[in-house]
């Protein structure tokens, strides 16, 4: 089966290899995005405009929050250069392309998990997660 333009297919076992680095690469994603919230929140009091404004626009206006943006965006790139995608900061979310025999899916994981324990279809996501086998239900969505 074609790898439906995908650089990379994960086995579970590859997945789970990789965590340990996506859990500290999250973790700096996650605290950059808190960080880079919270100075545009004070920046609000003075500047109210820029919660109505593109991301790229208030970094132009506010140059010291390039660094945070600079930071997310490095963490990100790392995160996919492994060839998983990243899909939801705040949740925590990374989806692993995997062949399951008939057709192409997502191993999900989020972070906080010690290891893949759900996937789900391409064209779904985190709300239709289905447990792997062996995994526990409570711990889905």
């Amino acid at each position: 089966m074609p790898n439906i333009g995908f650089d990379k297919l994960f086995s579970e076992e590859e997945a789970n290899e990789l965590i340990p680095r996506l859990e500290i690469l999250m973790r700096q994603l996650q605290m950059q995005a808190t960080s880079l919230r919270a100075r545009i929140e004070e920046l609000s009091v003075d500047d109210p405009s820029i919660l109505h404004s593109a991301m790229s626009e208030i970094v132009g206006r506010y140059p010291e929050l390039r660094s945070f943006a600079t930071n997310m965006a490095e963490a990100a790139e790392q995160i996919e250069s492994f060839g998983c995608i990243l899909k939801d900061i705040d949740l925590g979310l990374i989806d692993f392309p995997y062949d399951a025999g008939d057709d192409i899916v997502f191993l999900c994981w989020q972070f906080g998990e010690s290891k893949v324990i759900a996937w789900h279809s391409v064209d779904s996501g985190f709300s239709e997660r289905q447990p792997l086998p062996g995994a526990p239900n409570r711990y889905l969505n």
